[in-house]
């Protein structure tokens, strides 16, 4: 079963889809569980210390690279960042070499969520030291005469990450500096013109981690999710090239769209799941599973 062991509220939630109550639900849901939560830790993978605390974990392969690096000091413990002020440049040199992308936005590294910044990364850094980061992503509603409606996006073409698929209003990762809070008010106005003033009034609803491996890296999250209920006459459009377009769409569209096929960014499906179970939209012994999952 997926662990994630790393120090103190460690982001990255242990596995809890394989139990015996399993066999007794649809697989439609709970599949996607899995898959953002198919990360093993610490499996085969070296740790990466910042003063006393694991802040990533990092793959054999990386571990070899980064003993020849000046700033890392490699113990029977694991890896040791020999500074925090080392680490933007020892990111930056690394992606020059070609082993990530270079993004040019700087997150804060936390060994816990709730813990202060040890130092500050590279975003395309990231996956490759198993470094956690922390998102927003709000489900952008509309109270219909019908029932309710969701404002569904979908990823612009040439999108680095999941180009194409299909995507929450507004979400982005809290970069360094910011509050969610701030965060989320910047990317409403940034990815979907929307006033900070209607944005400010989305509410929390959800605290979401999971440990994935994917093929840029290990990502390690918390996703913070948000309900914003708009007016029926507001429409967004995309502001800054991230978003190809909005729909609106009955939310039972949405359920149905997660059940049967991977059209969703593969995070955004969590955030979705809870919503169907806030609202009432799944029942019985799933409901039951779904949510100790979570």
């Amino acid at each position: 079963m997926p662990k994630d062991v790393a120090s103190g509220e460690a982001i990255g939630k242990p596995s809890r889809t394989d139990g015996p109550a399993q066999g007794k639900v649809p697989d439609s849901l709970l599949r996607h569980l899995r898959a953002c939560r198919n990360a093993v830790l610490p499996g085969r993978r070296t740790a990466l210390r910042i003063g006393g605390a694991i802040a990533g974990w990092v793959t054999a392969g990386f571990a070899v690279v980064l003993r020849d690096q000046p700033a890392i000091v490699a113990g029977p413990d694991g890896l040791r960042l020999a500074a925090p002020e080392l680490l933007p440049a020892l990111a930056r040199g690394l992606a020059e070499a070609g082993h990530f992308r270079w993004r040019g936005e700087a997150f804060d590294v936390r060994a816990d969520p709730n813990g202060p910044a040890l130092a500050q990364i590279d975003r395309g850094a990231l996956p490759a030291f198993g470094i956690a980061a922390v998102g927003v992503h709000v489900n952008g509603l509309v109270e219909g005469p019908d029932g309710p409606l969701v404002w569904v996006a979908r990823r612009a073409a040439n999108k680095s990450l999941d180009p194409g698929k299909l995507d929450h209003l507004v979400a982005g990762g809290v970069p360094a500096g910011l509050s969610p809070a701030e965060t989320l008010v910047k990317e409403a106005a940034e990815e979907a013109a929307i006033p900070a003033a209607l944005a400010a009034t989305a509410r929390p609803v959800a605290t979401i981690d999971y440990a994935m491996e994917r093929p840029e890296g290990l990502r390690r999250d918390r996703v913070l999710a948000y309900d914003l209920v708009l007016p029926e006459g507001f429409r967004p459009r995309p502001a800054d090239g991230e978003v190809e377009s909005f729909d609106l769409w009955p939310l039972m569209r949405v359920v149905e769209t997660v059940r049967r096929t991977d059209d969703f960014k593969f995070n955004v499906n969590l955030v979705l799941i809870d919503l169907f179970l806030r609202r009432g939209m799944i029942g019985g012994a799933e409901a039951g599973v779904l949510r100790a999952a979570l």
